[in-house]
């Protein structure tokens, strides 16, 4: 269903018995999806827009000490910060975080800590911000990862769309390579013991691309 709608970069959380889904949409705004199953879904009230281009890649983190949902917004290649006290509100601007960055993506770690990963424009090589709170950064940017690998470097060079995933005590950073706009697009992952790396990059990606039985 989803996919009939014309929409991409979809982020999805759990609240309150329900799901909410955020996705790249008229490249002005972004619209919430709601669902009880994951399966049937409604299209909310728009949370979030601008009159500028080049808003796409939302995420969303629920900080449980302030009740508070905080959206994390590509616009026009530069990253910011919004609220709201609801999944469905109106979210409102509170700060760019970094310039010339697309994609980004809100970690909490097991000891409270902070890590905003993201894509550097235009050279597509992965950072991490530290966070003293989801809305505060600390420390500078590290670099982890850039289209070295040559599937990531298929029509053009690109790392992007970072997301962690903490297993184990691995931190899988789960990122895309190659052109969106080809279909040499595809999905790989680096490890590290540390949330701000070094990250080594899997032997074996990409992981998902066309013909792997998942994009077809």
């Amino acid at each position: 269903y989803i996919g009939t709608l014309g929409i991409g970069d979809p982020t999805v959380i759990y609240h309150s018995g329900k799901y909410y889904l955020y996705p790249t949409g008229d490249n002005h705004s972004y619209d919430v999806y709601i669902s009880n199953d994951l399966v049937h879904w409604t299209r909310g009230p728009k949370v979030f827009q601008t009159r500028e281009r080049g808003v796409w890649a939302p995420d969303i983190f629920f900080s449980r000490d302030d009740n508070m949902f905080y959206l994390y917004y590509t616009v026009n290649r530069r990253i910011g910060v919004a609220a709201a006290d609801r999944p469905d509100g109106v979210f409102k601007d509170l700060r760019a975080l970094v310039i010339n960055g697309i994609d980004a993506h809100l970690f909490r770690d097991e000891d409270g800590s902070y890590f905003l990963y993201y894509a550097r424009y235009p050279d597509f090589a992965i950072f991490v911000q530290p966070m003293e709170s989801p809305v505060q950064k600390k420390d500078e940017a590290i670099e982890l990862l850039s289209p070295t690998d040559a599937w990531e470097r298929k029509d053009v060079p690109v790392t992007e769309a970072p997301w962690i995933i903490k297993h184990q005590g691995v931190y899988y950073l789960l990122y895309s390579g190659g052109s969106a706009d080809s279909e040499n697009y595809s999905i790989g992952y680096a490890t590290a013991t540390r949330p701000t790396g070094p990250f080594t990059k899997y032997r074996g990606n990409p992981i998902v691309h066309k013909g792997s039985g998942i994009f077809g």
